[in-house]
């Protein structure tokens, strides 16, 4: 009998990859209950790393007044462990605790980014891994994205538990913690630091050359011949590192994003030196049955792929981090990527959101109880999240554009937070407030426009103009429908319709603004999500709706307005 293929089960950190890995998706034991204390049995098997909600045997939708665990046992090699051993969880939704063989390893809040434990004291030839998880979903000041409990329209089924890879890591003693990869092409220069725990003499193996380095300093190393990465040609330099016993093989592009003015004064967007009009999508990276979870790589690819096919050069990840694999296709292929970061808040005020499309007066963003803030401690939890975020992404070249609130949703202190990220991140643009509640600052002016013609907005002495949400345009298809309501902007009957609509969108309303500042469009969106059927093609990836060489073309004519032969 042929032994069935583990689920995501490739390497999950293709900038920081070893040979001493060791998957743990597959099948879990699973209990829901309404005790917090350990069940006495489990209710049956779950498919890690896809959640509950999407496994049609459990069909359960965790309430926050209830409890999910998990149980695995596994069996560890002898030679498996080279000094430490890690244990990795790529997310888990929401509130996490986790033992392993009866110890208590700790507890992570959050349903987006990773966390890891050293199981090193703990491990034995045969170990049980058990997981705790809650979640509140959007009933207290978390981050949940665009889960809701009472979804529809814009907000989808919310997720629970574990839903993106789990997975062992076997290190040295000493060992290569992370790295820290900003290139410098007008130097020619790719900074490198490693990070471990103290200051060790290590190498780096790149271009056929090994170059004596230091850990934990900032290491300068020039490149002869750069070949620089963008759209069009996304070259990856490939590299080793070796700390001691330690081995990691890493990869970086070649890029640089600036916002400066052009020849006539108004402020252009430039990938490596050159302006650039960036035409994207908006990707929520849901997908049907699975929501969150991709059914495995192809997914990733296939989307990407789809999008450079149609001519977009530009991807906005909305209100979602993906797994690194996901932004190592957008490396290798040759995307933009806006990174949004996760929204989170108590309940959001349909006054307080709607506001500026009503009057177009902007709200000042520490007025807390407005915008559903109120909460100390969730406005710490987004800070933190928002600079684990750029930690944890901060190596992708594809990445140029941090997006920090969209909408007003849990807006706060957007000002404060700007100069927090380009604190740590001054190699990117920042979008602080995409849609409204403008605070004037970050690097860019975003505006989303669905229900009236667009107009440029005044130019502005230091910030560049974008649109970062437009369109909407649906189309229902028969039989690629998951739910018989249906939600979006404006609805047309076949392709061909739908099609033409789009290009005299983009012909009349964002090919006119290009030579007066606009700098970038973000349709909405790429795929149908559940009750929204606004995407360019639907929710189980099956049908284009769109023509695809009407779109071609349609985005050739935007780039020629910028003279610039890479676009």
């Amino acid at each position: 009998m042929k032994k069935e293929k583990i689920p995501l089960s490739e390497y999950p950190r293709p900038q920081l990859k070893r040979d001493s890995y060791m998957t743990l998706n597959g099948l879990w034991e699973y209990a829901i209950t309404s005790q917090e204390a350990f069940p006495h049995s489990f209710m049956g098997n779950v498919l890690v790393p896809f959640s509950i909600e999407t496994q049609k045997e459990i069909n359960h939708i965790l309430q926050p007044n209830e409890f999910l665990y998990y149980r695995k046992s596994f069996k560890l090699d002898k030679d498996f462990n080279r000094g430490k051993v890690f244990l990795n969880f790529t997310a888990v939704d929401q509130i996490a605790k986790v033992w392993i063989n009866n110890r208590y390893l700790g507890e992570h809040i959050g349903g987006f980014l990773p966390f890891s434990f050293d199981i090193t004291k703990y491990i034995k030839e045969n170990n049980v891994i058990i997981v705790q998880v809650k979640d509140v979903t959007d009933t207290s000041y978390y981050q949940r994205g665009k889960q809701k409990l009472h979804h529809g329209g814009i907000w989808y089924t919310p997720q629970s538990g574990i839903y993106l890879p789990v997975w062992l890591e076997s290190t040295p003693k000493k060992y290569v913690h992370s790295l820290r990869l900003v290139p410098d092409i007008d130097n020619n220069i790719i900074n490198i630091k490693i990070n471990s725990d103290d200051t060790y003499d290590a190498k780096i193996i790149l271009n056929n050359q090994t170059i004596d380095v230091k850990t934990n300093v900032n290491n300068k190393i020039k490149i002869d011949n750069v070949h620089l990465w963008d759209v069009n040609d996304p070259y990856l330099y490939e590299f080793d590192v070796l700390l001691g016993e330690d081995k990691i093989s890493s990869y970086f592009g070649m890029r640089k994003i600036s916002m400066k003015k052009d020849e006539k004064g108004i402020n252009r967007i430039y990938l490596n030196n050159k302006p650039i009009f960036m035409s994207g999508v908006l990707d929520q990276g849901y997908y049907e049955q699975t929501l969150l979870t991709p059914k495995s790589d192809e997914d990733y690819i296939n989307d990407i792929k789809l999008i450079k096919n149609l001519g977009f050069n530009c991807i906005r990840k909305h209100i979602k981090i993906e797994t690194l694999r996901w932004y190592y296709y957008c490396d290798k292929l040759g995307v933009l990527v806006w990174q949004d970061f996760v929204n989170g808040g108590t309940k959001y005020k349909l006054s307080t959101i709607s506001f500026p499309l009503i009057t177009n007066i902007h709200l000042k963003d520490n007025k807390y109880s407005l915008f559903s803030r109120k909460d100390e401690i969730g406005r710490k939890y987004f800070i933190r999240d928002a600079i684990d975020t750029v930690s944890y992404l901060f190596n992708n070249p594809s990445i140029v554009l941090w997006t920090i609130f969209n909408e007003g949703w849990g807006q706060f202190d957007a000002e404060e937070l700007t100069s927090i990220i380009k604190g740590i991140d001054n190699t990117r643009l920042i979008d602080h407030a995409s849609g409204w509640h403008d605070q004037k600052v970050s690097d860019v002016k975003s505006s989303h426009v669905y229900f009236k013609k667009y107009k440029l907005p005044k130019l502005e002495d230091n910030r560049a103009i974008v649109l970062s949400e437009f369109g909407g345009y649906s189309l229902p298809i028969e039989g690629h429908m998951q739910n018989e309501k249906t939600f979006g902007y404006k609805s047309f009957k076949d392709k061909n319709e739908l099609t033409n609509a789009i290009v005299n969108l983009y012909d009349e309303q964002i090919l006119p603004n290009i030579k007066k500042g606009l700098c970038a469009s973000i349709y909405t969106q790429l795929s149908d999500v559940e009750e929204e059927i606004n995407g360019l093609i639907t929710f189980d990836r099956k049908i284009i709706k769109v023509n695809e060489k009407d779109i071609q073309d349609m985005n050739k004519r935007l780039y020629s307005e910028v003279n610039d032969e890479h676009i």
